[in-house]
């Protein structure tokens, strides 16, 4: 019903750049939320960056002022920008989408999609 397509994940030395995708596709009645989370042991995700259809923004305190996100709404897609990216930005990233399905009835999803790994080098 719900599918995403997740991108731009790649090796890079401290100090370099990458820009994420996350490209959302399928049957869905509005997105509220997208956002990216980084897998860490025991595939716990930790919040990197998420932002809400009203405009709500939120950023980890280890990436704020490094990372931004953002959002191309006519093609369903969240980017995120990473700048100045440092050895311990080393994790899989994971997009997370939530919105509601075309009904009656009205449902919500909440769909994850394939994480993209990054690896920064010092």
């Amino acid at each position: 019903q719900v599918q995403l397509v997740v991108s731009g994940g790649g090796l890079v030395q401290a100090g370099g750049s990458l820009r994420l995708s996350c490209e959302a596709s399928g049957s869905f009645f509005s997105i509220d939320a997208m956002g990216w989370y980084r897998q860490g042991p025991g595939n716990q995700r930790e919040l990197v960056a998420i932002m809400t259809n009203g405009g709500f923004i939120k950023y980890a305190d280890s990436v704020a002022g490094r990372f931004t996100v953002s959002r191309d709404n006519a093609r369903n897609t969240m980017y995120l920008q990473m700048n100045s990216l440092k050895p311990e930005d080393t994790h899989m990233y994971v997009c997370n989408v939530k919105g509601k399905v075309v009904g009656p009835p009205q449902r919500i999803f909440d769909v994850w999609g394939q994480g993209t790994l990054v690896t920064v080098s010092s």
